[in-house]
């Protein structure tokens, strides 16, 4: 079977209302896609509204779904709370918060001005710690069961990275935060889950990562041994399992979807990759021959 296909049954998340930052485009855009294809409603939100109902309505020409865009800066508190008390306005309900809104660019870090670090601290960590904890004490305050909150992390949230600070020291912390609350809000019936994806390339988040001729020069498939990229609907398949009611059980996880990235860039003897094979060939006759002294 293909990867790029979907993967839940239809009408998997019938009933289910999703709130997903940072969903007017990209993999928030992908995820959407397939939450409403599933039988969900969406609401999408973002700073920029016209992007948000462009999408949306996009987005149910081709679901038939209904995608509710409205905007809201995750940095400011008040905007969260308003977000909000507008979807339950349209739906009555939130059964899930997708946090995807991020920011990102890479620098050395000593170039970077105190507002910039602080530009992806807001939006990443804080932005997700005010999301989760309007939704949370919503659904606390009023005794509602099975409701999940689904983050988006990064594999440098437990390796780190040079050159991505900010955003590595802000995924660490939603990601801490995601265990930390898996525990003490299960017994009010909240899953807390994440997912940690790999190279996923969206043509914003890609041009200012790695912007004009560097995407050309950086190969960044030679990072992942499957020697690709991933597919956004694989990303989209995962989520929409751990938003579903199939994924009950599933607590405080993070979920690598990378390739096996990270890990080829953990292990301390990962660049023999780069030996061709007819050193190896010479490197074995060397070895054979100090063992058979």
């Amino acid at each position: 079977m293909d990867f790029s296909q979907k993967m839940l049954r239809d009408n998997a998340l019938n009933d289910k209302v999703i709130i997903v930052t940072g969903g007017g485009s990209g993999l928030g855009k992908a995820m959407t896609t397939y939450f409403l294809e599933l039988g969900a409603k969406v609401a999408i939100t973002s700073r920029d509204i016209e992007k948000l109902q462009n999408t949306a309505t996009e987005l149910e020409q081709q679901t038939g779904g209904t995608c509710l865009p409205i905007a809201c800066d995750v940095r400011h508190y008040d905007q969260v709370e308003s977000m909000l008390q507008q979807v339950l306005s349209a739906f009555g309900k939130v059964d899930v918060l997708l946090n995807n809104a991020a920011g990102n660019f890479i620098s050395p870090t000593e170039r970077l001005s105190a507002n910039a670090f602080d530009t992806i601290i807001d939006i990443v960590l804080k932005g997700s710690k005010n999301c989760t904890l309007a939704l949370g004490k919503h659904w606390i305050d009023r005794g509602e069961k099975n409701k999940t909150v689904l983050n988006i992390v990064t594999t440098y949230a437990w390796t780190g990275s040079g050159y991505v600070v900010p955003s590595a020291t802000a995924k660490a912390g939603v990601l801490a935060m995601t265990r930390s609350l898996a525990v003490e809000w299960a017994k009010y019936g909240i899953r807390m889950n994440a997912i940690a994806p790999g190279p996923f390339p969206t043509k914003g988040a890609w041009d200012r990562l790695l912007p004009g001729e560097l995407k050309d020069q950086f190969d960044i498939t030679k990072q992942v041994p499957l020697r690709r990229v991933g597919d956004h609907q694989e990303l989209a398949n995962l989520a929409a399992y751990l938003v579903s009611d199939f994924s009950q059980y599933i607590n405080g996880e993070v979920v690598t979807i990378d390739g096996g990235e990270w890990l080829q860039g953990a292990g301390e003897f990962n660049m023999l990759e780069n030996i061709p094979k007819e050193l190896w060939d010479m490197l074995e006759q060397m070895i054979k021959a100090k063992g058979s002294k």
